[in-house]
């Protein structure tokens, strides 16, 4: 029978493969296996998840010790008991207070010698607050003198005194330090602290003097005057003279 041209024709170099039946092939183990370790994966990786949170419940309950960062910044406080060196009763009246701020320039150098070599020069920023006082306890029985009948009321008192001067540690600050270079050598095997300790002298210095001159002393007078009429008058006393003495 002939056989139409468009089909090919085995030849001797291609022999025709003979049909085989199709069979169903063995399953492919690939896929089972690949259930089986996503299996092993999820059970490893719950059981981490209980392992965790169980240690996070635990050190929130202070049973097991914490596990922060072993190079983390630690402070131990060997601070010794404060100890009472002296006890006074007071007697002062606090009429006024302010509060001052300065800036201490101070440069220590050589003669002679160039500033990059040894020089020192602290630019310090002071805040400090002096109290402006009235002390009762220097008063004698003449400073008060009393007319029941009249009720009028005379008190002498002693001048304002002015109290020393309280540096702010918190607002005070060192603004800019310049060294040279044998100074900043000399500075990191020796600590001299006399020389921060001439800062805040002449910072508290310099604050004394500004308290002097601000009037802080005529405020005194007035607050302790008006205190005191305020006193006597709610007692029943109809006219209030208080005198200062001279310094």
């Amino acid at each position: 029978m002939a056989q139409s041209p468009d089909v090919d024709e085995p030849t001797k170099e291609y022999p025709s493969v003979p049909d085989e039946p199709v069979t169903d092939s063995p399953s492919d183990p690939q896929p089972e296996r690949r259930s089986i370790v996503a299996r092993v994966l999820i059970f490893f990786g719950v059981v981490f998840a209980v392992i965790v949170a169980a240690c996070f419940g635990l050190r929130s309950l202070n049973v097991l010790p914490s596990f922060d960062n072993p190079f983390d910044k630690q402070q131990t406080d060997r601070s010794q008991p404060v100890l009472l060196q002296s006890m006074r009763d007071l007697s002062r009246y606090v009429a006024a207070d302010g509060t001052f701020q300065v800036i201490v320039d101070m440069q220590e150098d050589r003669k002679y010698i160039p500033d990059w070599l040894i020089n020192r020069r602290v630019l310090f920023v002071g805040s400090g607050t002096v109290e402006e006082y009235v002390d009762f306890g220097t008063l004698s029985d003449k400073a008060l003198e009393v007319d029941n009948e009249k009720k009028t009321i005379k008190i002498t008192l002693p001048p304002p005194q002015q109290g020393q001067v309280a540096l702010d540690l918190q607002r005070s600050y060192v603004a800019d330090e310049d060294r040279g270079l044998l100074t900043s050598i000399g500075d990191a095997f020796k600590t001299d602290t006399d020389k921060q300790q001439r800062v805040y002298q002449s910072a508290q210095q310099r604050i004394t003097e500004a308290a002097t001159a601000s009037g802080l002393d005529r405020r005194a007078r007035e607050n302790t005057q008006h205190m005191l009429e305020s006193l006597f008058t709610r007692l029943g006393y109809t006219s209030v003279t208080v005198i200062f003495t001279s310094p």
